[in-house]
């Protein structure tokens, strides 16, 4: 296997399969059973997930919400996700561990860095919930910054495109896929990776990024031993 320790992130939008709103049970069990796949061969995993499908604190500020509430609101929304994706998870066999940075005694731990590398060591899977516990920071800068605080090898970045294209593949058809880029061609080329906080964060501490398709069975499972799928930015 060509990783150790991987931080994987999902959107909240991923979780809606073909749904206009909410958590898909059906699309939660498949990344669930990707995530065994991988855990099975005894790579270290941990998850943060978005929250998008249920509230963007983004959208909510632009009708009139006050910013800081909205974002609240949508850290609360992560945390709905990951008990889904904690329970399909359980349901087929993998112990895991829920860590919110937002307190919340009766459903997970809060998240405590050294408790987390610890749970990661004894084969658990990890899922980070609240994003940073912050607002004005997008779920994107949590798993950025949770893969520096535990020494993750690479950050995976889950989504319904496979890689990083030159415009926008869904507006336009001419739009190609880089296989590699690096963190300065990003830089200059304008191109939407992450937002801009948590992409930096990954290129100080030369933690690389792999953008792909989640909902390709086998990908993730790809990614982990190796195989050049999607697009790696170094």
């Amino acid at each position: 296997m060509k990783y150790k320790r991987i931080l994987l992130k999902l959107s909240g939008e991923s979780l809606m399969g073909n749904k206009q709103y909410g958590i898909d049970n059906d699309q939660v069990l498949q990344y669930a059973t990707d995530i065994k796949s991988v855990y099975d061969a005894g790579i270290e995993i941990a998850v943060v997930v978005g929250g998008g499908n249920i509230f963007r604190g983004l959208s909510a500020e632009k009708s009139g919400m006050d910013r800081a509430q909205a974002d609240y609101m949508g850290m609360l929304a992560t945390v709905i996700n990951c008990m889904a994706l904690q329970n399909a998870l359980e349901a087929i066999g993998v112990e895991t561990r829920l860590q919110s940075a937002i307190k919340m005694e009766q459903i997970c731990e809060p998240y405590i860095r050294r408790r987390a590398m610890h749970h990661l060591e004894l084969n658990k899977i990890v899922i980070f919930g609240a994003g940073t516990g912050n607002p004005y920071f997008t779920t994107d800068t949590a798993a950025s910054l949770r893969a520096i605080e535990i020494q993750a090898d690479v950050v995976l970045k889950g989504t319904r495109v496979d890689g990083i294209y030159t415009a926008d593949p869904e507006k336009d058809p001419n739009a190609t896929r880089y296989d590699e880029i690096t963190f300065q061609e990003v830089f200059d080329k304008g191109l939407n990776v992450m937002d801009m906080t948590a992409f930096t964060l990954c290129y100080e501490n030369k933690l690389p990024i792999i953008v792909f398709d989640m909902n390709k069975p086998g990908n993730f499972m790809k990614i982990a031993q190796g195989e050049a799928i999607g697009t790696l930015v170094h």
